[in-house]
C-alpha cells in the first residue's frame, strides 16, 4: 500500500530564468570573443577605457530605466546633452573674466548643467503628464528643438572651452581614485543608488505599478502623473551629470555631440531586461546591456570584421532582437 508521500507530485526544478541570465551570458561571451580576437583586449588600460567612455550613457541609462518602467520613453536624451554642454560651456566662458579659471567657474558650470537637465527633464514631463501629449510626440519635438538650439548657439560651428579651463577640467574626466577614473565611480555610484530606488523604495515599486497598469495604480491612490512627471525629472538630471563628465574630455560641444545617445541609452535598458512597454525594470541590467554595448563597439575598433561605422546599425539590430525575445518570453510563459 502505497503512502502518500509516494504517491504525492514530485516538485519540479525550474529552470534558469534566461531573461535574467541571458544579459550576463551575452557579456560573458564577448569577453571570451574580444579576448581571443586580440590579446591586449583585457588590459588594463583597455578596460578602464572601455567603462569610462561607457559612463555616459550608463549614467543616462540609469534614468531611463525608471522612464520605460514606468511605461514612457525618452528620444531626446543626446539632444539635451549637446544642449546641456554648449550651453555649459557658454556659462564657463562668459565666467571666466571675472572669476578666473578656478574651482568657482567649474563649480558655476557644474551647477548650470544640472539645473539645465532638471529644467529640461521637467519641461518633458509637464508637457507629458499636464498636457497630456504622447511622449513619443513630446521627446521627438525636444530632441530636435535642444538639437537646434545648440547649433545655434555654436552659429553652425562647435563651442570650445577656453584652454584654461579646458586644463582645469581635465581631473573631471581623466583624475579619479587609485586609478579609476571619475566618470567610472559615478557611474557605479548612480547605478547602485538607482538599484536601490528600483528595488527598495516606493517609489520604484510605483513606477512598475504605474507601467503595468496605471488604472489600476490610480485606484490604489498612486499619484501616477506626479511618479511619471518624477522620472523625467530624474532621468534630466542624470543628463546632466553624465555631460559633466562628458565635457572635460574632449571640451567642446556641437550639433555632433550626442548624436545616438537616446538609441544606445533605450538599447542598453531593453537588452538589460526592462520590458519596453513597462511594468518592469532593472537598473543592474541596464548596466550590464552599457557593458555589452561598449564592449561591441570595442571589438569592432580593435578588429577589422566589421567597419566601426556599422555600430549605430548593430544597436538598432539588438534593440529589435531584444524586443522579439522579450514577446517570446511573454508567450511561452
Amino acid at each position: 500500500m502505497s503512502s502518500v508521500s509516494d504517491t504525492a507530485p514530485k516538485p519540479q526544478r525550474r529552470l534558469p530564468d534566461l531573461h535574467v541570465l541571458g544579459p550576463i551570458l551575452a557579456l560573458v561571451a564577448l569577453i571570451v570573443i574580444g579576448a581571443a580576437m586580440n590579446s591586449n583586449f583585457l588590459s588594463y588600460a583597455n578596460i578602464t577605457n572601455v567603462l569610462a567612455r561607457s559612463a555616459f550613457i550608463g549614467i543616462i541609462a540609469v534614468g531611463m530605466t525608471f522612464v520605460i518602467t514606468a511605461g514612457e520613453l525618452d528620444l531626446s536624451v543626446g539632444s539635451m546633452a549637446a544642449f546641456i554642454a554648449g550651453l555649459m560651456i557658454l556659462v564657463m566662458n562668459g565666467a571666466l573674466a571675472g572669476m578666473g579659471a578656478g574651482l568657482g567657474v567649474i563649480v558655476l558650470g557644474i551647477g548650470a548643467a544640472l539645473v539645465a537637465g532638471l529644467a529640461a527633464g521637467w519641461i518633458n514631463g509637464v508637457l507629458i503628464t499636464t498636457m497630456r501629449i504622447e511622449a513619443f510626440i513630446v521627446t521627438l519635438g525636444t530632441m530636435g528643438i535642444y538639437r537646434s538650439l545648440v547649433t545655434w548657439l555654436a552659429d553652425g560651428g562647435t563651442l570650445s572651452l577656453d584652454f584654461g579651463l579646458r586644463t582645469a577640467m581635465q581631473p573631471l574626466y581623466y583624475g579619479g581614485i587609485l586609478g579609476i577614473s571619475w566618470p567610472i565611480i559615478v557611474f557605479a555610484v548612480v547605478a547602485l543608488l538607482g538599484e536601490g530606488a528600483m528595488r527598495m523604495t516606493r517609489f520604484g515599486r510605483y513606477c512598475a505599478a504605474i507601467g503595468s497598469n496605471d488604472q489600476v495604480a490610480r485606484y490604489s491612490s498612486v499619484d501616477v502623473n506626479r511618479v511619471r512627471l518624477l522620472t523625467y525629472v530624474l532621468l534630466g538630471l542624470l543628463v546632466g551629470v553624465a555631460t559633466v563628465m562628458y565635457v572635460p574630455r574632449l571640451g567642446s560641444a556641437s550639433s555632433a555631440t550626442g548624436v545616438l545617445w537616446e538609441l544606445e541609452a533605450i538599447a542598453a535598458v531593453i537588452i538589460g531586461g526592462t520590458t519596453l512597454k513597462g511594468g518592469f525594470g532593472r537598473v543592474w541590467g541596464s548596466v550590464v546591456g552599457v557593458l555589452i554595448l561598449g564592449l561591441i563597439g570595442n571589438i569592432l575598433n580593435l578588429t577589422d570584421w566589421v567597419s566601426p561605422y556599422l555600430n549605430g546599425a548593430i544597436q538598432g539590430v539588438i534593440i529589435v532582437l531584444a524586443v522579439i525575445l522579450q514577446r517570446e518570453g511573454k508567450a511561452g510563459a
